[in-house]
């Protein structure tokens, strides 16, 4: 028997980032929005796991060890409920890889919900997110999709209303970002001044619950878009190409290197693309829309 999940990525529209915390994270204000760019976690009872595999783009980039986060959700929920993880997981990956859109922690979700239909372990929901918070601060938004504000570290999440359907395009970068080197970069550029607790930004709650692009595309923001750029000088030159042609704003996606463009419409968003495409400036192109739903269990 096997089950099979699909689970979205994420672009933060804001990214409110507070000083390092004692335990090493930093307290967020994390506006997450799941967009309609998929990985499928497919889980497969067989003995002796867990062991994953991966095809897709960038496969090659993914752990197959016990580091990826589908093999840890196995293992945590499995742990709970005192059952051996013995499964197979293959992971379809369509969400870049390291490019600050959630891939790892979407399939993390992914294969926690997977497990749980498997095993018929009929985790609640709570036990679940809180499974997810243990893996990793994104892993909790990856199940639950739609549109949230997520504080703490970005694990505590409170679901958002949106007002319509927002059209975005992803600039794939030619490598990836360390999250964990981005908040160290965005540290060291911070010593010696005060950062203010992050709070939500009002107007972009507003904007999203309204469904309108011109105004959230005036309170997008990025606290970790200098770090990464400066880790990343050549962004710059996308989010420019990104801008000249139309998309009514640019921004880097959460730790980067994936930059994203809001665009007011769908025939927008294809010019934009196109204009990226053709632009030098990155990798590949993706062209989405969200809010999308968490992750759902699509067949077993």
């Amino acid at each position: 028997m096997s089950v099979t999940v699909r689970v979205p990525a994420k672009v933060n529209v804001q990214l409110a980032v507070g000083a390092a915390r004692p335990d090493g994270f930093h307290d967020l204000a994390n506006v997450f929005l799941a967009v309609g760019l998929y990985d499928e976690v497919t889980v497969t009872e067989s003995a002796g796991g867990p062991r994953v595999t991966c095809t897709g783009p960038d496969a090659d980039q993914v752990p197959l060890n016990g580091t990826n986060l589908a093999v840890r959700a196995a293992e945590a929920l499995a742990a709970r409920y005192g059952i051996r993880p013995d499964v197979h997981l293959h992971i379809a990956k369509d969400i870049p890889v390291a490019g600050g859109m959630a891939g790892g922690s979407a399939d993390g979700a992914g294969a926690l919900l997977a497990c749980d239909a498997l095993w018929g372990t009929r985790a609640s929901r709570d036990e679940l997110l809180d499974i997810c918070a243990e893996l990793g601060s994104d892993v909790p938004f990856s199940l639950v999709g739609g549109a949230a504000l997520g504080t703490g570290r970005g694990e505590k999440l409170r679901a958002l209303e949106t007002g319509g359907t927002f059209h975005w395009v992803f600039a794939v970068a030619a490598r990836g970002l360390s999250t964990p080197a981005v908040f160290r970069e965005f540290d060291r550029l911070a010593q010696g001044r005060d950062i203010p607790a992050p709070v939500a930004c009002e107007d972009l709650l507003g904007a999203l619950a309204e469904g309108d692009p011109d105004a959230l595309a005036a309170a997008v923001s990025n606290d970790l878009q200098p770090a990464a750029l400066s880790l990343f000088p050549e962004l710059a030159g996308t989010l420019a190409a990104g801008r000249t042609a139309g998309a009514l704003a640019a921004l880097v996606s959460g730790s980067g290197p994936t930059t994203a463009f809001l665009a007011r419409d769908p025939e927008s968003a294809l010019k934009v693309a196109e204009s990226l495409r053709s632009s030098g400036t990155c990798r590949a192109v993706r062209v989405a829309t969200g809010p999308a739903p968490g992750a759902t269990v699509v067949s077993g």
